[in-house]
């Protein structure tokens, strides 16, 4: 590994100014965080105040996310939705030797041959970023509003089937979050029970 790579994967791990270890309610103000994503680029609850974030726990081998990416259904939510004012983070945090871990080069690929559209992707081989907002499995989604709120958390979508075919009658529950957001009203469902792979921590 050149030093470059080195360093780049060093600065890929997570960092928290106050790290939780339970599930923080919707609701309340979302665990505060400091990343560098794939690109060595600097990402944190500071730095994003007056943003919507979008997180999502992913894992390319993991079934359920290959339900939502072979059907572009995940490249297409983030193509509507990680825009202008929004950002999306996709975070990786299979550990070294398990399920789903990547390096840096191998997740920019994956992004990629994709054509998937995150703002950002973020390793956790830690396991620190996924711990601190209790994500489960993959996919895991959150949506924090512009205040730094936790206004949804749970489920892409009502269907928790690993088939595709069933995307197009289930109700993408990001999508619905984001569409109160924009219409200023509270969020109707704050709180589902994801579905997916466990993350491999």
């Amino acid at each position: 590994m050149t030093l470059v790579k080195s360093l780049l994967a060093a600065a890929a791990l997570t960092v928290f100014a106050a790290p939780a270890m339970a599930k923080t309610p919707t609701g309340d103000k979302a665990p505060s965080f400091s990343v560098v994503d794939t690109n060595g680029v600097a990402h944190s609850s500071d730095s994003l105040k007056g943003k919507t974030v979008i997180l999502e726990w992913t894992n390319h081998q993991c079934p359920y996310v290959v339900k939502h990416y072979s059907s572009d259904n995940m490249q297409n939510t983030q193509k509507q939705l990680a825009s202008g004012d929004t950002v999306w983070i996709s975070v990786i945090s299979s550990a070294p030797g398990k399920q789903g871990y990547v390096s840096a080069s191998e997740a920019n690929d994956l992004t990629a041959s994709r054509a998937a559209a995150p703002s950002a992707v973020v390793l956790d081989p830690s396991g620190t970023f996924g711990r601190a907002y209790d994500a489960k499995t993959t996919p895991h989604m959150y949506v924090i509003d512009p205040s730094g709120t936790l206004v949804y958390q749970g489920a892409i979508d009502s269907n928790r089937s690993s088939n595709p075919a069933t995307i197009p009658g289930a109700t993408n529950y990001v999508k619905a979050a984001m569409a109160d957001l924009s219409a200023g009203n509270p969020v109707a469902i704050g709180d589902t029970q994801p579905y997916g792979c466990t993350i491999k921590y």
